[in-house]
């Protein structure tokens, strides 16, 4: 007889959200991860005494309000704080805000004003499609299945619908990168680059790189699952990991934390227990894994017991990163020039143009750090003051591009790094060096060591055409079933991808469900 019906490796948000909807469908379910906190990347720690970061995301953007509704989670205990508008700092203090669909400052001309408005009007019909692909399977092209039929159906209804317009620029725009598609569109260059900023974040791809539109309409999506737009969760990210243990557990499911998965066992042709640290075997009908597909296939279960061309693909699945994360414990609020309280709460992004981005991504393709970089900058206390002492604040921010390793090695390059970026902050807030408790600057290789993320990619796996939709994470392993009978896929390297949004796990879930795994 098996201990559980599923085991779910890590409690990561799409592991714990898996639990969650095959526990509140009667099953067993055991969801183990090695860290004491749930959540995965959504999880906050201390800097220094009184000061509390979200460690790796920092804001809310993508998580999917039908999960919300339907696992309960604010009455688990989420709660979030008001929308964020994106503030592009610009260094003569004339910033430019980006409010929903209205723009204000930097010059900012009534030809891009309306520019922006009608591109968000189009981005959003093709979020709207997408939609139809992220909350399901992905379907197969070429296998005569009937639910993948059915959906490739309404796909195409959605294509006729949506006008021939818009059809021919979808086809056309979803291949190039998004580069020429700001140049097509706008002037002005902190316009274009804020909005680039979303279609390389957690990549390692920069503006004129393929599939960078692909990226961008991801992020966009986040206006289709998210009615509240970009916030920050209150009390830190790992909040949102405490309210989904909470939903989880409400609803029938074990976790247990702190007790890390050795080993997926595999007797016979299929998966039938997990082997934990502390040498104990657990049975079970499936095991459903959140964590990623290179650590999944080739350290928990072995690329032994894969056919050939399945184990190629795994060492062949892209998973570097270039996103790195600076967090700085303040003595007081900063003074960023030409920002009052109420900016300084917004999302605030440092890119100059498109080209600057560009510029920044191209020492990290030879293991190389660079002197400028891009940021995506929060300072959560103003908002959520039980994050730092009284007065005093936390600033955490994305910085993009660092590479996974460096020519003399990070434990060598970090503390100059560190101080570069600190001296690139200075010259729109001056005086924040002198503010500084303590600093912190987390790197790809950190963060493949602390979350098991393999190349400190936070999507996974690269989010690319190849590795995307019915080809994600790689044939023979999509539509959450992998080649091995008895594992399967839930987490962000799994349909639809990476980021806050959860339908990996939910979607996970309803296929296992329907096809009858568990029983």
């Amino acid at each position: 007889m098996t201990d559980y019906d599923a085991i779910i490796v890590g409690a990561g948000h799409n592991g714990l959200v898996c639990g969650a909807y095959l526990a509140k469908a009667g099953k067993r379910v055991l969801v183990v991860d090695g860290r004491d906190q749930p959540g995965g990347c959504a999880s906050t720690r201390e800097l220094a005494a009184g000061f509390r970061i979200s460690d790796c995301a920092q804001w809310l953007y993508q998580f999917d309000d039908l999960i919300v509704g339907e696992l309960g989670l604010q009455a688990a205990g989420l709660t979030v704080g008001r929308r964020k508008q994106t503030v592009a700092l610009q260094t003569d203090g004339d910033h430019l805000t980006i409010d929903g669909d209205l723009l204000r400052g930097a010059g900012i001309g009534t030809g891009d004003q309306a520019a922006y408005q009608a591109f968000r009007q189009q981005i959003d019909v093709f979020a709207k499609l997408m939609l139809k692909l992220y909350r399901g399977r992905a379907p197969k092209l070429v296998e005569a299945d009937w639910t993948d039929r059915v959906t490739l159906m309404k796909l195409g209804l959605g294509l006729k619908l949506m006008g021939k317009g818009n059809m021919q620029d979808l086809m056309r725009l979803v291949l190039i990168n998004i580069y020429d598609v700001m140049n097509e569109n706008f002037d002005h260059e902190g316009l274009k680059a804020a909005l680039a900023m979303d279609a390389i974040t957690g990549t390692n791809m920069g503006p004129r790189s393929p599939n960078t539109v692909f990226t961008y309409l991801h992020r966009a999506l986040g206006n289709q699952l998210q009615a509240g737009g970009v916030v920050q969760v209150m009390g830190g990210m790992g909040a949102l990991g405490d309210a989904l243990k909470s939903a989880a557990e409400a609803h029938g499911a074990t976790v247990r934390l702190g007790c890390r998965v050795r080993q997926i066992v595999k007797e016979g042709d299929r998966v039938c227990a997990v082997l934990l640290d502390d040498g104990s075997t657990v049975q079970t009908k499936a095991v459903v894994s959140s964590a990623d597909p290179t650590t999944t296939f080739g350290e928990l279960l072995g690329c032994q017991h894969l056919e050939t061309g399945m184990a190629r693909r795994v060492t062949q699945y892209r998973t570097r990163s270039g996103t790195a994360k600076l967090h700085l414990a303040l003595s007081g609020l900063p003074s960023f020039t030409g920002l009052d309280n109420g900016g300084l709460t917004q999302r605030l992004v440092i890119a100059p143009s498109m080209d600057a981005i560009e510029s920044a991504f191209n020492p990290m393709k030879y293991a190389e750090c660079g002197d400028r970089h891009v940021f995506d900058i929060s300072i959560p206390s103003i908002e959520d003051p039980s994050l730092a002492p009284d007065g005093q604040h936390v600033l955490t921010a994305l910085v993009h591009y660092l590479p996974y390793e460096t020519k003399a090695g990070w434990a060598a390059d970090r503390p100059q790094v560190l101080d570069g970026l600190v001296a690139q902050l200075e010259a729109y807030a001056p005086g924040l060096r002198e503010q500084i408790v303590a600093s912190e600057l987390l790197v790809p290789p950190d963060f493949e060591a602390a979350y098991g993320m393999a190349g400190g990619n936070w999507h996974h796996g690269e989010l690319s055409i190849d590795q995307a939709l019915m080809m994600r994470p790689f044939p023979g392993s999509t539509q959450y079933a992998t080649a091995v009978p008895g594992l399967f896929l839930c987490g962000a390297g799994a349909h639809p991808g990476g980021s806050l949004m959860g339908l990996p796990g939910r979607n996970a879930a309803k296929e296992i469900l329907k096809q009858g795994a568990l029983t």
